[in-house]
């Protein structure tokens, strides 16, 4: 027999305990090696010159390699500063950096180290007869231009990205785009400031967001220079319902904070209407016959621009849209689908690593194929994260054709009904403003970026909310779109506020196994009531968001607006509920209850009303879902 040395033995083993070489990992030592950075100051046509930062594969010189360009247009600084200074990541992911593009990253008009002077959603100029007539899309067009004119080894295609402000510029960007503009993603896009953006839902004004970002963004002063170190502001306490109830009225938030020296803050609280100010920053109203290929991009619980990727899609849809236009939606909160992996958001856990899946499966391979040419990815109309079954979906329209409007009437007894009750009658409230309904049930310092999945328990218990909802269901009940509130309402005031929340009611034995929403919080899941979507509506806008008119007291009339869109499935066994209440504090500001100008209101002001909910009969308050067929 012959015998076989020892060391050979092995070897096999040795073999197959070797894995596959790993990726590269991408950090600054990586883009130091693999980049070389240039700075450039590029002029407009008017003269200014902006920033940007470039970042070119080192093989452009060695082997006269060629790739796209991946730019980013920001108001918050493209650090660090300096040829010999890197950052840890470039692009959208890390799959970017790895496969090599051109990065740019350009300060804007006005901020940090571009020349010029910064205007908040700048207002898109359509008729350029002279080189002074000049907006976020011809900077954006000039910025192209230059640099695919200009930067060495550049295949003369460009990609554009970012996120919330930074996608708004791409919005601005897609308008008589640059010829070489061939793939465009706005993120999470800034699109309408007044109509459900970042400060004002329905009339009502963010307060806590607003106020908390504002402290921090500001303008400058002075030319261009680098960033400053931020200095956080100290709010006194854990508890932002303590902090801002304290502040008292709106117009205190300038006296006592911002100094009267905050110029964005005032532009937000001085136009509480929909006046000519926001209609002009309303970019979305340009954008048609849109050339470049476009994939929106959004979160289903995005507490800052859930409307603006919805918003944009739409009207796109609806005027020339270009040949791919991709509405991607997924269950993240403000740019989450960017960082992190994208499974869980407050209590709720998605079952899968969807930010992962979205940047390796969709991101990535919609700017490799447009740009490249590699790959052979699919361009559905929708692709979205559904909820509730958590399975992403894909579809040939947005809302889906399939999807049937059902109406569910809100009824006596705290029933929330597919037909509406015979008998008319009505639910009614005291709404305080010195004691408004919280947006949570715990403490929190600041706005929680995952508040949009939240238990609402604690808000179902209070006299001040009233609650409807369905019995056990006993099939699947999918929701595909936006949803309409429809109430006939009274107030013992002039003016009240009506927000309406759709809540997923978990059965009692779900889950057992609680989940952390805060250290030492435990939340059990059996029960949870699931925030679905929420929304609040000023009721002195119900004619029109540009003429508010008074409530007459103790009339009924009638609020209708839509909630924004969802993609969630109601399971078997779990309730469909719906919340009405007067107040969201401090999400929103309180309603004085008085029919006045709110950002100049006294303490004295504000007055407890009786609400009235209305049920019952043909013209009773409802709800419409747009609803899948089994």
């Amino acid at each position: 027999m012959r015998l076989v040395p020892a060391a050979l033995l092995v070897l096999p083993a040795l073999c197959f305990s070797q894995t596959a070489p790993q990726a590269p990992r991408v950090d600054m030592p990586f883009l130091r090696e693999t980049y070389t950075k240039f700075e450039y100051r590029i002029p407009m046509r008017d003269g200014a010159r902006l920033f940007t930062a470039v970042y070119v594969p080192k093989d452009v010189f060695s082997s006269g390699a060629t790739y796209p360009i991946m730019l980013m247009r920001t108001p918050y600084g493209v650090r660090p500063y300096g040829v010999d200074q890197y950052p840890s990541s470039l692009g959208p992911s890390e799959f970017f950096a790895r496969e090599k593009f051109i990065f740019a990253y350009q300060d804007v008009r006005g901020r940090y180290m571009s020349e010029g002077v910064y205007t908040t959603v700048r207002p898109f100029h359509p008729n350029k007869s002279h080189p002074r007539d000049i907006d976020e899309s011809s900077d954006a067009y000039d910025t192209i231009d230059w640099l695919v004119k200009n930067v060495r080894g550049n295949t003369g295609k460009v990609g554009m990205w970012g996120i919330s402000q930074p996608g708004f510029f791409v919005s601005a960007a897609m308008i008589g785009a640059h010829p070489a503009l061939a793939a465009v993603s706005p993120q999470a896009p800034v699109t309408d400031y007044y109509l459900g953006d970042d400060s004002y839902h329905n009339g009502a004004f963010m307060l806590a967001h607003r106020f908390g970002f504002y402290m921090g963004f500001r303008q400058r002063q002075g030319g261009p220079e680098p960033p400053q170190p931020a200095v956080p502001f100290d709010y006194g306490t854990p508890d932002a319902y303590e902090f801002f109830l304290d502040m008292g009225p709106l117009a205190n938030a300038d006296e006592k904070y911002f100094k009267h020296s905050q110029e964005f803050w005032t532009l937000n609280v001085n136009h509480p209407n929909y006046d000519e100010t926001w209609q002009a920053r309303s970019i979305w109203k340009y954008l048609k016959a849109i050339q470049p290929p476009v994939m929106m991009v959004g979160g289903w619980f995005d507490q800052e621009d859930l409307q603006g990727p919805l918003r944009q899609f739409a009207f796109m849809e609806k005027n020339s849209p270009p040949r791919i236009n991709m509405l991607v939606m997924g269950p993240w909160t403000h740019g989450g689908f960017a960082r992190g992996d994208g499974q869980k958001v407050g209590n709720v856990d998605f079952g899968s690593k969807t930010g992962l899946y979205y940047r390796e499966k969709i991101e990535f391979p919609f700017f490799l194929q447009l740009l490249k040419g590699k790959g052979n990815a699919a361009f559905p109309r929708a692709r979205v994260f559904e909820t509730g079954r958590n399975q992403w979906r894909t579809f040939d329209a947005w809302p889906p054709k399939t999807a049937r409007p059902i109406d569910f009437y809100l009824s006596a007894g705290g029933k929330l009904a597919a037909r509406a009750d015979t008998r008319q009658s009505f639910d009614e409230y005291l709404s305080d403003p010195s004691k408004p309904v919280p947006y949570i049930g715990h403490v929190a310092p600041r706005v929680l970026a995952g508040y949009m999945t939240e238990d609402q328990r604690f808000a179902s218990k209070r006299p001040d909310v009233l609650v409807y909802q369905t019995g056990p269901l006993d099939h699947d009940v999918t929701v595909l779109g936006p949803i309409l509130a429809d109430l006939k309402v009274s107030t013992s005031g002039s003016d009240s506020d009506f927000d309406v929340k759709l809540i997923d009611v978990y059965p009692g034995g779900y889950n057992a196994a609680p989940s952390a929403a805060a250290p030492g919080n435990p939340v059990p899941m059996g029960g949870y009531q699931q925030l679905v979507r929420g929304e609040p509506f000023r009721g002195k806008f119900r004619k029109g968001f540009e003429r508010p008119v008074p409530f007459e007291p103790g009339t009924p009339d009638r609020i209708t607006f839509h909630l924004p869109d969802i993609a969630h499935t109601f399971r078997p066994g779990h309730r469909i509920m719906v919340q009405v209440q007067s107040s969201w504090f401090p999400l929103t500001d309180r309603n004085p209850q008085k029919f006045l100008d709110i950002p100049n209101a006294k303490s004295t002001d504000f007055v407890k009303a009786t609400e009235r909910v209305y049920t019952g009969g043909e013209d009773g308050s409802r709800i419409r879902l747009l609803v899948e067929a089994p």
